[in-house]
């Protein structure tokens, strides 16, 4: 049985104008499903404004769905009241993108930690202390930090920390939301090594958000592909990266920067990105995709197997079409 299993979730949010009339609905999450084993870790990419973020938000209980099912451990969330889902709190963490504001600016980062350990009643109040340093070890950082504030710190560390309350309740599941999207390269390869070394030793399994196929690669057993609030691809990592069979995934395998001059240039994608309060008929890819044709605009496609037996799901009319793009990587 999956650990965490999402089924047609969705939500949707109200488009207001200046005097707080609604003129519209804004989908945000249209009819996702997916499962996350124990140990592994799902990566869920796509452009800025896909849904991606607010699928964490929505798997965390942190806004409540329209319609669909999160089941974590046999148990469907959704339904339960914030008293219930409380117990479930500690087995499922989220590390925010925005390692500054996810952090109380007036806490010490020994407060800050200290926190969930009181909150779930998991140590002692006289071995509290000696946890926290613990965890501060844990990520790379020193036992004389615990009295600092969060501005006292680099971008860096200020994600570390937050892996530190996250880790601090032993979860089982770990929503890692652009975790590294606003670090130094060498920075992102220290965190991302730091995040994997915790899943060897613990069986973490992480639903890994990020809009770049480059860290993604390094961290994913399974890569799921949003654009606009779907799904259009979803298979294994290596499998993806080796025969995408979407043309959004096939652009955003182009748009990883390769250091070789001689590389040929990707074919741009055409057009601007359509406005989620009012996506285009059909496929919602269609006015981007070098492959669209007629039906692309008229019939939407559906998540669906490439073969019988194939765990290799795509939405996309020409599925066998895509990679005559493709650049070599």
């Amino acid at each position: 049985m999956p650990l965490l299993e999402v089924k047609n979730l969705r939500k949707s949010f109200r488009v207001k104008d200046s005097l707080g009339r609604t003129t519209g609905k804004l989908a945000a999450v249209d009819d996702i499903s997916f499962n996350l084993a124990q140990g592994e870790t799902l990566g869920l990419v796509g452009e800025s404004g896909c849904g991606k973020s607010t699928t964490g938000k929505l798997i965390m209980q942190l806004l409540q769905a329209d319609a669909g099912q999160v089941i974590f451990s046999g148990t469907e969330l959704t339904k339960l009241s914030a008293k219930q889902m409380r117990p479930y709190r500690r087995q499922m963490q989220m590390i925010f993108q925005d390692p500054f504001s996810s952090l109380n600016p007036r806490m010490t980062i020994s407060s800050i930690l200290a926190e969930p350990l009181k909150i779930h009643r998991l140590v002692p109040s006289n071995q509290i202390n000696d946890r926290i340093i613990e965890l501060l070890e844990k990520v790379g950082l020193n036992a004389d930090h615990e009295q600092r504030y969060p501005h006292e710190f680099s971008g860096g560390q200020r994600q570390r920390i937050g892996i530190a309350r996250a880790l601090a309740v032993e979860p089982q599941l770990i929503i890692a939301d652009e975790p590294v999207s606003a670090l130094d390269l060498s920075v992102q390869a220290q965190i991302l090594n730091l995040l994997q070394s915790f899943q060897q030793e613990h069986n973490l399994s992480y639903l890994f958000i990020a809009h770049d196929l480059a860290v993604i690669e390094h961290v994913s057993d399974q890569i799921a592909v949003m654009y606009l609030g779907k799904i259009v691809e979803l298979t294994s990592a290596a499998e993806l990266y080796k025969n995408p069979r979407h043309p959004y995934t096939e652009a955003l395998l182009n748009a990883v920067p390769i250091p070789d001059p001689n590389q040929p240039r990707p074919v741009a994608l055409s057009g601007e990105i359509p406005s989620p309060v009012n996506p285009p008929s059909g496929c919602y890819f269609h006015p981007r995709c070098p492959y669209a044709s007629d039906m692309c605009k008229q019939q939407e496609p559906q998540l669906q197997k490439l073969g019988i037996g194939d765990k290799h799901l795509v939405a996309c009319h020409y599925s066998e079409k895509v990679g005559r793009y493709l650049l070599q990587r």
